[in-house]
């Protein structure tokens, strides 16, 4: 089904019948509305005014419109913020970062949240048993703008109290950080420190614990607005709209909280941020790369355990990149199929109208600014809303072939000590699935711990701490599973493991890394043997006494193998990895196909979708029974065929 991003408060009441007879015709069903509206429902202090919002929602149901009520907590009214300043977000430098945008408080605040349980609550109260509404968003886009490490006296008595709680004794505390190393020891709590402002490079193991604590504050924020929901609009679902490429907080974690996830797919926008060669982002600048709205929409799913929603779906050019183009001609239409295949159950666009005013006028919608008229991926989404009609209900989500197993503390631990300014640990990760799904494979995203049974491939890109729970998953998988460079390189307190790495998987892998070298931009090592290409970036250096698939020029090893079980142990470049991948797919007798690299299918029940990204046409296979589009798939086009 589809849906949209709706501001009433920003236009004449007299347009707000209209827009939902107009957004019901095109195949609308879902309506987002209230995330940053709090200075409307609460102009001052205890002062609400909620007569609008009635109006709205009211005018809303009347045209067969279900209603998405977004708590409006990612935007402090600035009577709160004048009242209590303290609530301010503290950067890095030690500067609150001030009023006039959003995101603008502390997840740590204790005053921010009574605050904000008081205005969910006044919100689940008045609404929750509402007929015309379908469920809850929580905040927007938590973290966003780099708000969820946060540097200020709030933030450093929570810290405080959360390491008396994990540790319980200073010299526990000592002995994980290893204090000892530079005279960094303290006799008690109150004499931590946050991991910011020092001469040089602060404790890693510190930092880590910061990232930890802050992530968990993030989950803890949500969860109280999610449990107020729940007491006061009983049957109706809460989820949030988490935001692309982004690993500031641990997404696992705080899926736990939601009935389902959200994300907020801007293929153009994510492909411009993305650290590709000027050739690449050239190549997709006005279609997106083919993996990157995918590689969302699988893991976000995984976060929604089986179910996802895209909240915000990009209609045009956007405003927040370094560049924003114009989509080129029918990839509106194709992102939106594409979330569907993935199995999306909603895919929402923003906006329903362009604002012609404040900090996202350059941001497009499905109708221009300020007017009635449709713009060109208003016209697109209109299409898929005939379209749906009448190809009905999708297949239901069944279990990938292949998991790649995904951590945001990896995120943390590869920045906090990059040892290479290149080594990024999203880039390892997508560059990893792109080759998977360019063999037309369809994945699945797991957290480690995550049982891997049913999965016939099993890929690790890198897992810097290996969990218990994580390790004895591993143990226990039965397909084959490939382990990427720093896999067991640390242990939970960011040191060394005894032993040296992989640390834990030295049980299944009778190998240790001696030596690692971070190899800056030219600087490369080939690669032959049963797989053939180039490491760059990273390379290890292994003792090892099991197979050796593939050597590095010096022959010493670069793939290796122990059952089912393998490790690589370098960065590899696309030739390498695609390679591996294939011989990998083979060991695990999974079918595949060889695609070109504009060309990504997705099967889907008893339907398979292909989608092109490029400027060529692409075939669908002979005897193909279509249900959507045409034998040819032309450039910016869609089948579908059973």
């Amino acid at each position: 089904m589809l849906g949209v991003c709706y501001y009433p408060e920003h236009w004449p009441e007299s347009w707000w019948a209209d827009d939902a007879k107009r957004m019901f015709e095109m195949g609308i069903r879902f309506v987002r509305i209230g995330e940053f509206a709090w200075s409307r429902m609460e102009p001052s202090r205890g002062f609400y005014d909620f007569e609008w919002l009635d109006r709205a929602i009211e005018v809303l149901g009347k045209a067969g419109l279900k209603v998405v009520l977004g708590t409006p907590t990612a935007t402090p009214p600035k009577w709160l913020m004048d009242e209590h300043p303290d609530i301010a977000p503290v950067d890095e430098r030690g500067q609150p970062r001030g009023f006039g945008s959003r995101r603008h408080y502390s997840f740590s605040s204790e005053t921010y949240h009574k605050e904000s349980s008081r205005i969910v609550e006044v919100l689940a109260k008045r609404y929750g048993n509402h007929p015309a509404l379908a469920g809850w968003q929580t905040d927007n886009e938590y973290g966003c703008h780099l708000t969820v490490l946060s540097w200020g006296a709030e933030d450093l008595k929570a810290f405080q109290n959360w390491l008396r709680k994990t540790y319980q004794t200073t010299d526990q505390l000592n002995e994980a950080w290893g204090n000892v190393f530079w005279s960094m020891e303290v006799s008690n709590f109150d004499q931590i420190s946050l991991p910011h402002l020092t001469v040089t490079e602060t404790n890693p193991a510190a930092r880590l614990d910061f990232w930890r604590f802050q992530s968990g504050q993030v989950a803890a924020y949500d969860k109280m607005q999610c449990d107020i929901i729940r007491k006061h609009s009983p049957g109706r679902w809460v989820t949030h709209n988490f935001m692309g490429f982004f690993n500031e907080f641990d997404h696992w974690k705080l899926g736990e909280n939601l009935d389902f996830a959200s994300h907020d797919s801007y293929p153009l926008g994510f492909a411009e941020q993305f650290p590709f060669s000027e050739q690449d982002h050239i190549k997709w600048a006005e279609t997106s790369h083919p993996d990157i709205a995918p590689f969302h929409h699988d893991l976000y799913r995984g976060v929604g355990r089986g179910r996802f929603w895209v909240m915000e779906q990009q209609p045009g050019p956007v405003n927040w990149a370094p560049w924003n183009p114009v989509p080129k001609p029918g990839m509106v239409r194709l992102w939106t199929w594409e979330a569907l295949a993935h199995g999306a159950e909603v895919v929402s666009y923003f906006r329903w109208r362009q604002a012609p005013f404040a900090q996202e006028q350059m941001h497009a919608g499905l109708n221009m600014a300020g007017l009635s008229d449709l713009s060109a991926g208003g016209t697109e989404a209109a299409a898929v809303g005939t379209e749906l009609k009448k190809i009905g209900k999708l297949p239901k989500f069944e279990q990938a072939p292949v998991a790649i197993v995904y951590d945001y503390e990896a995120s943390w631990i590869t920045r906090i000590q990059p040892q290479g300014q290149d080594f990024r640990y999203h880039e390892l990760v997508f560059r990893w699935y792109e080759a998977v799904r360019s063999l037309g494979l369809n994945v699945d995203f797991v957290p480690p711990g995550h049982s891997l049974k049913n999965y016939d491939l099993v890929l690790v890109p890198s897992l810097p701490h290996i969990s218990d729970q994580a390790l004895r998953a591993f143990e226990k998988a039965k397909g084959v599973v490939f382990y990427g460079p720093r896999t067991g390189s640390k242990t939970r307190h960011f040191a060394i493991p005894d032993g040296l790495a992989p640390g834990p998987l030295r049980g299944l892998l009778n190998m240790r890394v001696t030596q690692i070298a971070s190899l800056r931009p030219g600087l490369n090592d080939t690669v032959s043997g049963k797989v053939s290409g180039t490491a760059s970036r990273w390379r290890e250096h292994v003792e090892t006494s099991e197979q050796i698939l593939a050597r590095f020029a010096n022959k010493e090893a670069a793939l290796i193998a122990s059952g089912q079980h393998h490790y690589l142990a370098c960065w590899p470049d696309a030739d390498l990895l695609h390679d591996i991948m294939q011989v990998l797919c083979r060991k695990a007798k999974l079918k595949t196909v060889k695609l070109p690299e504009h060309i990504r299918l997705r099967t889907c029940g008893n339907l398979t979708f292909a989608f092109n990204y490029g400027t060529k046409s692409w075939k669908v296979p002979k005897g193909a029974k279509l249900v959507l589009g045409s034998a040819a798939v032309k450039p910016q086009n869609v089948a579908a065929w059973t």
